[in-house]
Order: C-alpha cells, then structure tokens, then sequence
C-alpha cells in the first residue's frame, strides 16, 4: 500500500516540470476545458463589464436578425477568451468555427475557410496577431465587404476574381495586443480586454468546476487554491486538479484545508502563487546582483533561460505583485520582494526604481 501510494505521489511530483502554475495552454487542458467550459453568459464568473456590454450587442444583432460585429477579445492568457468565444456563438445561435493565426500558413487556407461558411456562421481565429501579413490582407476586404478577392493567371493577362462572401462574423483572441496593426485592429467593430479575476471569482470558478467534476471541496480550501492560482481561471483549474489527485491517494478523495496545504508545499507554491523558478529569479537579482539592475541578457545566463521566456511567462506576475520592476538600466527587485523571500533590503533599495 505504502509503495503504491509512493508511487502516486511520484506521479504527481513528475507534473512539477511542466510548471503547473503557466498560464498558457497544455495538452492536458483540453479535454478539461470542453467539459468546464460554460454555455452561457450567467455561467461564465467574472468579467462583469466585459459580459454586460457584450450582451447588449448580442441582444441587439438578435434583434435586428443580424451577426454580431466582428469582436477582438485581448488580455493575458488563461482568462476566457475562447469560452467567452464559444459562449458569443452559443447565445447567437451561431455555428462556430476554430482556428488560430499560426495554423493559416496561405491565402488559399483562408480561402477555403471563408467559402466554407454559411450566413450567421462565427469564425473564432486564435492567437489572431502571428497572422501571416499577406493572409491578412486578403482577410480585410472579407471583413469589410463580405468578399474574397482573388488574383487569377500571372503577369499582364492576370485578372482580380471577386468572390461574395455569407455575412460572417470574426472573434479574434490575442495575448498580445500591440502585435496587432492597425487596420486589423481598425476592421473590428467591438474591442475587450479581459483583466485579471478576484479571488473571490476563482474561489466560485473552483467550487464550480468541482460540482461539475463530481467532488465536493469546502470553502476555505478554496480559497487557499484562489490566493495561489495567480487570478487565473486555468491555473485554478489545473490546481484542482493536482489537489483532488493528491486527496484521492492521502485522504480518500476528501479535500479539506490540511490537504490543500500539504499538495501545495509539495508542489513548491507558496502563499502569493510564486513557484521555485520565481524565488530562484528573484533571489539571483538579490543575492547575485545586489537587488539589481541587472540586464535582461545577464539574467537570463544566470537563470538558464530564455530571454523570451523570462520576459513574457516569468516577470509579468512578479512585477503584478510589485516584486519586480523594469527600469531603463535593467531588472529591480523591490522591497516586496525582500520581505517576501524573508531578507533585509539594503537602506538604498528604493531609490534604485527612480
């Protein structure tokens, strides 16, 4: 019994590597986001102004028996972009099709994709902004008119073949605003940012998803797994999950605050959601470089990382926190930050952000 409970907990201690608390998508999400997803707007937590306005529009475009205007939804990743997609098309009584940016290589994969549609048909097109340049081209006069222009033939006998589009409409979904240009950004008639959740949104999002999956975990556990989950429905999710893993081996699938605690020391997450990676980085700036700057290239060879990776999955919820500032002369690790990690910060450490 001992070894195959020992056995278990390996299986669960093996997740650790893949970073349990990134926001960004994994295999393993999938299935779970099918079965989680919500169908409607009173379903969906969280996102309150976003979803009122949103049901305007919808109330409206049903009114008038028309698609919705095309909608760019924004924000970081894990927050809803595609449910709220998914939902968008739901209340419209729309069929939805899915595809993202980087999977439409050619204008002739948009093509078929666009004549492919019928009227009142929603195109959900994920990581919208990796769009190759010329397929975005051809996207805006289909957006605009409804109609997909073709060049047919090569050199002077080379004629533009007009072809009429269904009224469509297009969700796009983007982490990364700014990567979008400007015409694109111009053709979309709605634009919504989603923010960060409350903990008080994931707190409901956990007990939620735990109906659905069958299990019950009480209020005070979940809200120790809202404090950790970074004010991100995914990583809450996938938190729960490690978390019911490990009371089904060490307490008869029953989650209670002790057992919430003990899977969440294992799994190396303290209190503010920082795992081993976000202490060491932090600890480097301090310990290494006197609390900083140090330049993004310098720490990354000290981290072994990627200087993407740093910049765009490590640094953005430690400068959230206030535990890490940006200045022009490099990375600063704040006064937060010492008393986070339990150490002294020198007497000149805030003068260094200004």
């Amino acid at each position: 019994m001992a070894t195959c409970q020992s056995a278990s907990i390996q299986l669960i201690l093996k997740h650790m590597t893949d970073r349990i608390i990134s926001p960004t998508s994994k295999e393993e999400d999938i299935k779970l986001d099918q079965t989680l997803r919500p169908k409607t707007m009173t379903d969906f937590i969280g996102q309150d102004k976003v979803k009122k306005n949103l049901e305007i529009f919808i109330g409206a475009a049903k009114k008038r028996q028309e698609p919705i205007e095309h909608t760019l939804l924004y924000g970081p990743p894990g927050l809803g972009k595609t449910s709220l997609a998914y939902i968008i098309a739901n209340e419209m009584n729309a069929q939805i099709r899915v595809t993202s940016g980087p999977a439409i290589e050619r204008s002739g994969d948009l093509a078929a994709i666009l004549t492919n549609l019928n009227d009142g048909d929603i195109l959900f097109i994920d990581e919208i902004h990796r769009l190759n340049k010329v397929v975005e081209e051809i996207l805006y006069p289909a957006m605009e008119d409804f109609a997909l222009d073709i060049i047919v033939g090569k050199g002077p006998s080379a004629r533009t073949l007009r072809i009429d589009l269904p009224h469509f409409s297009i969700i796009g979904a983007t982490t990364k605003y700014h990567l979008l240009s400007s015409p694109l950004r111009d053709r979309f008639g709605s634009t919504w940012r989603l923010d960060f959740y409350t903990n008080d949104n994931i707190t409901q999002i956990i007990k939620r998803a735990a109906k659905i999956l069958n299990f019950t975990i009480d209020e005070e556990s979940a809200k120790i797994l809202s404090t950790r989950a970074r004010q991100t429905p995914r990583i809450a999710i996938r938190l729960l999950k490690r978390i019911r893993d490990f009371a089904d081996i060490k307490n008869h699938g029953q989650i209670n605050p002790s057992i919430t605690n003990e899977a969440l020391a294992l799994l190396d997450i303290d209190e503010m959601g920082l795992d081993e990676i976000d202490r060491r980085l932090l600890k480097i700036i301090i310990e290494k470089y006197q609390g900083g700057p140090v330049g993004l290239g310098t720490l990354a060879a000290s981290l072994s990382e990627d200087i993407g990776t740093i910049d765009e999955i490590y640094e953005p919820w430690l400068m959230q926190l206030g535990f890490l500032a940006r200045t022009p002369k490099g990375r600063i690790a704040t006064k937060l930050a010492y008393e986070h990690l339990k150490l002294t910060p020198p007497p000149n450490q805030q003068e260094k952000l200004i």
